[in-house]
C-alpha cells in the first residue's frame, strides 16, 4: 500500500517513513502542506491513506485536511502530532480526520491503526482478503491459495495485494509501479515482469491475467 506522509521534523519524518517501509508499505514524504497538497491533488488515487502532521509549514495541516474535505477527497486520513489537547484532537476529527495519534507512539501501533483504517474505509470487517480460493493478510504479510500458505517476497506480496485491492479489475503497469514504488527508487524496466512471473510460478499460471495493450487482474482461482 502506498502513503503520504506529512511531516516537518526530519528525524520524526524518517523514522516514520524507514519504519512503515520494513513493513511493507510505501511512503511518500513531504515537508510542508504545499507540497502534500500537490502530492494529494495531482496522485489522490494513489495513496491509501494520508499521515498528516498539524504543525506544517507553509500551510498547517488542519487547512490541508479542510481543502481535502471541500473537494470530495475522501482518502483516510490519520493525524500524527504532539498536540494532545482536547480542543486539538476535537478539531481534527471534526474537519474529517478519520484518527488521531498523539506523538510519541510505538510503530507497532501506528501500524495496527493503518490497517484499521483502510480496512474500514474498504467496508472490511476483518484483515484478509478473499478472492475465490484465495486469500491474503495485509496485517501479517501472509497470502492462502485453496487454504495453503503460500511463501512470497514483500515485492511479490505488495503486487498481489495491489490486484486484489480492486480484484477483476485491469490496473496497468504504471499502476503497479505506483503501488510498489515510491519517490526516488529505481524501478527496473523488466522489475513488474519478474514479479508477476513469480508470482504465477507460485499461485499457478492462470491467476494472473494479462490483457493485452491494457494491463493485469487476478481471475478467480
Amino acid at each position: 500500500m502506498r502513503l503520504l506522509l506529512a511531516e516537518d521534523d526530519p528525524m520524526i519524518g524518517q523514522s516514520i517513513r524507514d519504519g512503515l517501509q520494513l513493513d511493507g508499505f510505501v511512503v511518500d514524504w513531504v515537508q510542508d502542506g504545499e507540497q502534500a497538497k500537490q502530492a494529494l491533488f495531482n496522485m489522490s488515487g494513489e495513496y491509501a491513506l494520508l499521515l498528516l502532521d498539524l504543525g506544517l509549514p507553509r500551510l498547517a495541516g488542519l487547512e490541508l485536511l479542510t481543502l481535502l474535505r471541500k473537494s470530495d477527497n475522501t482518502i483516510p486520513v490519520l493525524i500524527l502530532t504532539a498536540r494532545d489537547a482536547l480542543s486539538d484532537r476535537v478539531a481534527g476529527l471534526n474537519n474529517g480526520a478519520d484518527d488521531y495519534l498523539v506523538k510519541p507512539f510505538a510503530l507497532e501501533e501506528l501500524v495496527a491503526r493503518i490497517h484499521a483504517l483502510i480496512r474500514r474505509s474498504a467496508g472490511r470487517g476483518s484483515s484478509d482478503i478473499e478472492y475465490g480460493a484465495l486469500r491474503i493478510n495485509p496485517l501479517r504479510h501472509e497470502a492462502w491459495l485453496r487454504d495453503a500458505l503460500v511463501d512470497l517476497s514483500a515485492r511479490e506480496f505488495a503486487l498481489l495485494h495491489a490486484l486484489l485491492e480492486q480484484p477483476g479489475a485491469v490496473l496497468s503497469r504504471a499502476q503497479l509501479e505506483e503501488h510498489l514504488y515510491g519517490w526516488g527508487q529505481e524501478v527496473a524496466s523488466n522489475a513488474i515482469d519478474v514479479h508477476l512471473h513469480n508470482l504465477r510460478r507460485k499461485l499457478g499460471a492462470d491467476i494472473i491475467f494479462n490483457v493485452r495493450g491494457v494491463g493485469f487482474k487476478v481471475v478467480k482461482p
